[in-house]
């Protein structure tokens, strides 16, 4: 999807040149790749969209931004590595990928860690004390600077059975995302963590490969796993900031007047893909019910805190001597 269209011969030439490059530049304009892995009905695919709207309205056209959604241009840790290396100007990913680039971005996706969403929030905001001197620091280390992050969701278990405790994993396949973080997580619920791309997931739970995954609601249902998995378990076990991270040579180069409209926009996007999903979770939920999935959650006799107790153990004993001081700083966030 070209959110923004090349208007004349000129650009035209100019783009076919540098097709493989993060920018195209002229005069008077600097097209942006953004690649990503969601579908473009998910609230991550229109956060995307509303980020070039926002982005060329206020640079008034001087900057644009092209999308390419599907994994088009990579898969997760693909799309991380583009960003790195330039080859793609934009991207969003999960806290643990960026993690593959500058280790300590893992631990905002550490299982049980925040209060509440206005918790995880103020983690993740740009300027909050524990995210400012990190983003340098990723930046320095990786060449990836975050531009914001928006709430994605609380992660849940789907499975084609009905699950209540950990022991009720034992020897079961669940999809892990394939970054350390997600496969303690999925090890510490009880499972055999299975770690496969997100753009094979739908094919690796209709051919058996993993007999089930984890994933926010929204991303259930705009994906159409509900056709492939019949119970959900509403473990809530991580609940997960989507970054956008910008190659920082690329952010480096544009204008302080167009970097400040970039930031402006940054920041309305943030809060409306934030407050889309938070209100989209209730009813992305129903929608799953009513199409035949079966909910299970603490009345339904799901044992969260036996959820809690295992996965905590699991992460202490690989990452607290990794990641200790940083979970310390994101528990007194206030």
């Amino acid at each position: 999807m070209l959110v923004k269209l090349v208007r004349n011969s000129h650009l035209a030439l100019i783009a076919g040149v540098f097709a493989l490059s993060a920018t195209s530049v002229t005069a008077q304009e600097v097209t942006l790749r953004y690649g990503h892995m969601h579908t473009p009905n998910s609230i991550a695919g229109m956060q995307a969209e509303w980020l070039a709207e926002a982005i060329e309205e206020k640079t008034n056209g001087d900057v644009a931004v092209d999308i390419y959604p599907n994994s088009q241009l990579g898969r997760l840790q693909e799309l991380a590595e583009a960003v790195s290396t330039g080859s793609i100007a934009l991207s969003h990913n999960t806290a643990g990928a960026i993690g593959s680039l500058y280790a300590p971005f893992a631990a905002f996706d550490t299982p049980y860690l925040y209060r509440d969403v206005d918790h995880l929030m103020k983690v993740m905001d740009v300027d909050s004390s524990v995210m400012s001197t990190l983003n340098e620091e990723l930046a320095a280390a990786s060449g990836v600077r975050l531009l914001y992050a928006f709430y994605f969701g609380t992660r849940h278990l789907t499975a084609n059975q009905e699950i209540h405790t950990p022991d009720d994993l034992a020897g079961v396949k669940i999809r892990s995302i394939p970054f350390p973080i997600y496969m303690a997580t999925v090890e510490g619920m009880g499972a055999i963590p299975v770690p496969v791309d997100w753009s094979e997931v739908p094919t690796a739970l209709a051919t058996g490969v993993v007999e089930g995954q984890e994933n926010p609601v929204n991303v259930v249902v705009s994906a159409k796993l509900n056709e492939v998995q019949s119970h959900m378990m509403l473990t809530g076990h991580i609940s997960a900031a989507q970054v956008i991270v910008i190659n920082d040579d690329t952010w480096q180069s544009l204008s302080p007047e167009n970097q400040a409209a970039i930031a402006e926009a940054a920041l309305e996007v943030r809060e409306r893909a934030t407050t889309a999903m938070q209100e989209a979770e209730a009813s992305d939920l129903a929608q799953l019910a009513e199409a035949g999935m079966q909910i299970i959650g603490p009345e339904e006799g799901l044992d969260v805190d036996a959820f809690r107790t295992r996965v905590q153990a699991r992460i202490t004993e690989e990452f607290d001597s990794q990641y200790g001081d940083l979970y310390q700083l994101i528990s007194e966030t206030r």
